[in-house]
Parts: structure tokens; sequence; C-alpha cells
């Protein structure tokens, strides 16, 4: 394998990114329906194939759900597959996602993450996303351009992995990230085929020589047991992918190391935890307070399915007070992110830090500096922390 491969700087929106890892691994079928702010990810990718550069065959269909749909039936085939959604895309594709995890396709999904209708919002939150969580998916979470590229390549491995063979979502903030260009380090070509590799299906349906079963009718006496083993899968998902983080390494010198990003974390006395591009914000806001005394510092998961609880909660141990920002609502209960990060305290540590839950940038709404300053200043003040909280809401 190569070592710190020379790279190409291409000043390219996250869309294009994605598009550009897509081009380089050259699936064999993407099934496709447009959605904002995903669109620009596939009419990309598309020109791409109009202009030679890759080989893939490209499938318009009449929805989401059928787009999910002709991907599974492309990946059990034995194809190597790719599609992209967003938002209401997603919440169509949602029936058959569940049926690709359970079926064990390694179908990589672009997420341009969205908020959810209604009312209707074509601007960025997680919602979208969280919905999905259940689905059986590993789901990662790019915080800019760069990682949107590396994480669709990374995907593409994972998911293909024999131990995992379950699809993996790869997510984007819409319009922040999707549509904002930025420097972005892109791998040579050759070097990308060699990291990715030629897709191996394990039990293609048109192996006529070893005929198996697809999509089984399961009664009581085997569900049970094939739901653990997509549990296992998940699970697998974990040790595959710290392998590949230093294969990742060593080809293009970034890496990510473990579970999520630990930024000024080690001697932090207060913590935000975050996903995606608002953690940008967060590291100007953190430099800031840094430079006036507060002992701040920022988690920021890139993997969310598995969750990785044991680690999260040894990285915020002996912390004073942690707050978990989430982009989604979960009406009538606390934040998803917030959840899994109380139930990880909870289970690993014998003392938990005082822990805040906040509603943030729903439908897109920014979140500047000093709605997240007044976080930390929340936390250091101990207000109550039964309170779920909502930043930057006109009261």
């Amino acid at each position: 394998m190569r070592v710190a491969a020379e790279q190409q700087l291409s000043l390219i929106t996250g869309a294009e990114a994605a598009a550009h890892a897509m081009r380089q691994i050259d699936p064999d079928v993407v099934p496709v329906y447009p959605i904002t702010p995903q669109t620009p990810i596939i009419e990309t990718f598309a020109q791409f194939v109009s202009d030679g550069l890759c080989h893939t065959e490209i499938i318009n269909v009449e929805s989401e759900h059928s787009a999910m749909s002709a991907a599974v039936g492309a990946s059990c085939a034995g194809s190597r597959v790719i599609t992209a959604t967003s938002s209401q895309g997603l919440a169509l594709m949602l029936e058959i996602v569940y049926i690709a995890a359970s079926m064990r396709c390694p179908i990589v999904i672009a997420v341009g993450s969205r908020a959810l209708s209604g009312p209707i919002n074509i601007h960025c939150d997680h919602s979208d996303s969280m919905m999905a969580r259940d689905a059986g998916c590993v789901q990662l979470f790019a915080e800019n351009a760069q990682e949107a590229y590396d994480l669709m390549l990374i995907a593409q491995r994972l998911a293909e992995d024999h131990r995992v063979l379950v699809p993996v979502m790869v997510m984007q903030d819409g319009f922040t990230i999707t549509h904002s260009a930025e420097p972005v380090a892109l791998l040579p070509d050759e070097v990308v085929k060699e990291f990715v590799g030629e897709y191996e299906p394990l039990y293609p349906l048109l192996d006529v020589d070893h005929p198996t079963t697809q999509g089984p009718f399961a009664l009581p006496d085997y569900y049970f047991e094939l739901k653990r083993q997509q549990a296992d899968a998940l699970d697998a998902a974990r040790s595959v992918w710290l392998e590949l983080q230093e294969e990742f390494a060593a080809l293009s010198g970034r890496r990510y190391h473990g579970f999520f990003e630990a930024y000024k974390l080690s001697d932090a006395e207060y913590v935000l935890v975050i996903l995606s591009s608002t953690a940008g914000t967060a590291k100007v806001t953190i430099d800031r307070l840094r430079r006036k005394g507060v002992k701040v510092g920022l988690l920021r998961p890139w993997v969310f399915r598995p969750f990785p609880a044991h680690e999260i909660a040894q990285a915020l141990a002996g912390k004073r007070a942690v707050a978990v920002l989430d982009r989604a609502i979960s009406l009538g209960s606390w934040g998803p992110l917030y959840l899994e990060i109380s139930a990880a305290l909870g289970r690993y540590l014998p003392k938990r830090p005082m822990l805040y839950n906040y509603i943030y940038g729903l439908g897109g709404r920014d979140t500047p500096p000093e709605l997240l300053a007044s976080v930390v200043t929340d936390m250091q003040n101990e207000v109550d922390p039964t309170v779920l909280r909502y930043l930057g809401l006109r009261e």
C-alpha cells in the first residue's frame, strides 16, 4: 500500500467532493432521484459519467423509494452500489433502507442533511439522519468538504467488509457543506482504486451454482436471530473502522483517530458535544474562551452508529459539565445525541459530569459563536440540568 500519496488541492463544494469520491470508486450502479440539497452530488457525478471518467450505470427512477429498491436489487445481484438523498427523500427511502440493512446490502448512501417537513423547509438540520438511526446502517458525520470526501472513500471499504455488510450513510450538512466551496485534497485516482479494491460479493443472487435465499419471510423462530446478526455486524463495524483509519492515514496523512475528534479536550473542565459543521463554529468559540482562561473543549463524533459509548464516556470522565447540542428534535423526549451520551455516562462512569441538552439550528437557524459561548456560561453558572433548552429560539 502506498504511503502519503501526493494529492491535488481543489476548490470544490462538499457535494462535489462526494461526487469526486464516487467517480474514483466507480460503482457499478447508482439509482437516483433528485432532492435539494443532495442534487448537486448526483448532477456532478452524472457529468463525470457523461464525460467518460467513470463507467457507472445511472438509473433514473420515479421516487426515492424506487431508488433504494433498485439499489437493493443491484446489490443483491453482486453490484457495487451508491445512492444519495436528503430529508423527505430519505423518509421515503426508509422502508427499503431497513430492508437493505436486513438483507446485508453494502450500499453507500450520501446524505445532504436537511430538515423534515412539515412545515416544508429545505435547510439543514439532522432530523432526517436521526430518523434513520435505528435502521441498521453505519452512520458517519462529516464536518466539512474534506471529510465528506474522505468518509465516502472509507464508507465503501467499511460497508463491503465481510464482517460488516450493511449500508453506510455519510452525512454532510445541507447547503452549509453541500453548497460551500473550500480546498479539498483529492487522492490520485489510482491510489483510491487500490484502497477501495475490487468488490467481492459474498452471496451474489446471480451465482446460480451456489443458490441462496434472498429476502426471506422470517417467522418467530428465526426473526430474532437474524436481528441479532445485524447487531453483531454493527459491533464488527467498530473494529473495521479502526483498522481502516490506520490504512487511510498512511495514504492521505489524515487520521480519523478513534470514533470522534477531541479538540482541546484533555484539560477541559467544560465540554461541548456537537455533530457536523457547527463544530467549526464551536472551535472558534473555544479558542476565544480559552484566551479568557475558560477551560472548554469539544467532542465531535465521526461515528454515530455504531455508537461508541464506552470511548466517549472515558473521554468525558472527570469533566465538570458537558453540554450536548442536538440539531434534531425528538418530540416528547430529549435530543437523540443527548440520550446516547446520557446512557453512556450512566453506564460507564461511577460519577458523571453535570449533563445539559440544547436543541439548536432547526430548519437551518444560524448558531453564531455568541450562542455557543452562552452555553458555556450556563455550565459555569450551573443552571438547572433537568431543563431541555432551546438555543437561539425566539421564546
